[in-house]
């Protein structure tokens, strides 16, 4: 069952890359009562040790990261707007008249544009660059604008969370929802010992996992994390990537990572044997964490276990509800398996 209010809580928490430091007290609020050791590195990231049943055969990290996509203010115009840097990957098609919150205060505001109604043709046809875009809070000059918000301040979206039994929608569901699936986890009684990291700045480079990695020094790891689901119409069948509703989707390939082979066969295996499904994803798109940790030191067999999420990088994501657990149970007995010293099933 789904705790609908733990996940809500996560994912309205504002923490784009670098400003984290609010949802990592939070998760560590919520699991402290449940683990052996934790501590935050210089860098932001919460690295976690939870002992199980027995040592493992392979030491094994669990990791999701806590940022979210957002904006930084980088100027304030003399009529009080503020221009926007992107932090993480935006499509620009999707920001326009979006409500935001900037700053540490959550100072309400819009993105706007050239209004259509004094666009030309040829301009309609074109997406505007987000260094074309602007906040407006509403202030009437720069000096009004300085007295609510600073250069330099957070830009967030400002969304609402539904969910029910069969969808949830939020912001930031990539990753809060894997840093609600890895809080579940450490709530539960493990087999083995586990590392699990909460890491910072993965949507501007994957920073915090290539520090996180390093210090753990794991021999294996799963990536737990949103992907790309494109299941909508005018997609071709491969373009759809994966599809909300069938599953924990295992990656083989990425971006960024080539996946161990009998990692990815097992994963499978193992969401089969928790009797819940799993799909492949297909297609060599994206990345996420795995990138920085899997070449970590003298390299890390990394498996990646992710929820099709639909939206992505937006104002109001969409996963499946039934698809949270698949990937829960997936990714505790590839677990088990992976720090137990087994490579497949047979």
């Amino acid at each position: 069952m789904v705790d609908f209010e733990l996940m809500k809580k996560l994912c309205l928490f504002r923490g784009p890359s670098g400003f984290e430091d609010e949802i990592r007290e939070f998760i560590i609020s919520e699991i402290k009562d449940f683990v052996d050791e934790y501590y935050v590195d210089n860098m932001g990231n919460l690295i976690v040790f939870k002992k199980g049943w027995e040592r493992p055969k392979q030491k094994l990290m669990i990791s999701a990261h806590m940022d979210e996509v957002g904006f930084i203010v980088n100027d304030i115009t003399e009529g009080g707007l503020l221009k926007i840097s992107a932090v993480g990957g935006f499509d620009a098609r999707v920001l326009s008249g979006k409500a935001v919150t900037v700053g540490e205060n959550a100072v309400h505001g819009v993105i706007g544009c050239k209004p259509i109604h004094l666009t030309e043709a040829d301009e309609r046809k074109n997406t505007p660059e987000i260094k074309d875009l602007h906040v407006d809070i509403g202030a009437a000059s720069k000096e009004e604008a300085l007295k609510a918000v600073a250069i330099g301040d957070m830009v967030c979206f400002d969304s609402e969370f539904h969910a029910d039994e069969h969808r949830i929608m939020s912001k930031a569901i990539d990753d809060r929802v894997g840093c609600y699936i890895l809080i579940e986890l450490i709530k539960t009684e493990l087999p083995y010992d586990m590392y699990f990291t909460f890491v910072v700045q993965e949507e501007i480079g994957l920073r915090g996992a290539k520090a996180a990695a390093f210090t753990v020094e794991p021999d294996a790891a799963i990536v737990v994390e949103a992907t790309t689901a494109c299941d909508i119409p005018n997609a071709g069948e491969c373009d759809k990537v994966c599809k909300m509703g069938e599953g924990a989707v295992i990656s083989f390939r990425d971006r960024r990572t080539v996946y161990d082979k009998e990692f990815v066969r097992l994963a499978m295996k193992c969401g089969e044997l928790a009797g819940v499904k799993t799909q492949l994803k297909l297609a060599v798109a994206g990345g996420n964490d795995a990138g920085a940790i899997h070449c970590s030191r003298g390299g890390v067999r990394t498996a990646a276990i992710s929820f099709a999420c639909r939206y992505l990088h937006s104002s109001m994501s969409i996963i499946s509800t039934a698809d949270v657990e698949c990937v829960f149970k997936t990714v505790f007995e590839t677990a088990k398996r992976i720090a137990g010293g087994l490579d497949s099933i047979d």
